[in-house]
């Protein structure tokens, strides 16, 4: 079974290509694991989430208390974006 790919693409001509991670209840809103999302080149973390939540009005849930993780380590809201680097988006994961 082939894996479908879920593209967002940004009308700018000078633009990066990420990879967008979702986990837990961002996997849950959107019905998808990942996406590659195309953007601004210069765009911020919080810009490619802006840009996420446009296109999936249902991760504004949980877009207050996520925590962004930018090629497996943490990183702030203010990160530069660079082509194919992988973003992850990681809400508040409980459980027992």
């Amino acid at each position: 079974m082939d894996k479908e790919v879920t593209k967002i693409e940004s009308d700018d001509t000078s633009s990066v290509e990420i990879k967008v991670l979702l986990f837990a209840r961002a996997r849950e809103l959107t019905g998808v694991p990942d996406l590659t999302l195309k953007m601004p080149s210069g765009s911020t973390t919080q810009k490619c989430l802006d840009e996420l939540v446009l296109k999936f009005p249902s991760l504004e849930e949980v877009r207050s208390c996520v925590v962004l993780a930018l090629n497996e380590e943490y990183t702030t809201d203010s990160a530069i974006v660079q082509h194919r680097d992988e973003l992850a988006i990681i809400p508040p994961i409980s459980g027992g």
